[in-house]
């Protein structure tokens, strides 16, 4: 009788490695760092031919409220996009 040879055990092929996030969370990322960067563009300074600060103009809605509600929004689409699981 001839002698069976062993087969080698074969394991599986190892899965491609598609990274850590998915395409949206990248998308979710660049429209978070988007709208950090449209925050900081509001809060910047007007110009002034004297050198001197307007009071009311460094205290106005735009710098004071919306421009960090803005960079709060972008960040926390930042986390959005890290915390989400990419889909299989």
């Amino acid at each position: 009788m001839a002698k069976e040879v062993a087969k080698p055990q074969t394991t599986p092929v190892a899965q491609e490695s598609k990274g850590l996030f998915g395409k949206e969370n990248y998308t979710y990322m660049l429209a978070g760092v988007v709208l950090i960067a449209i925050g900081f563009l509001l809060m910047m300074g007007g110009s002034s031919k004297d050198g001197s600060f307007d009071v009311n103009e460094v205290y106005s809605f735009r710098r004071i409220t919306l421009a960090p509600i803005v960079i709060l929004l972008g960040l926390g689409l930042e986390v959005y996009a890290i915390m989400r699981k990419p889909k299989a």
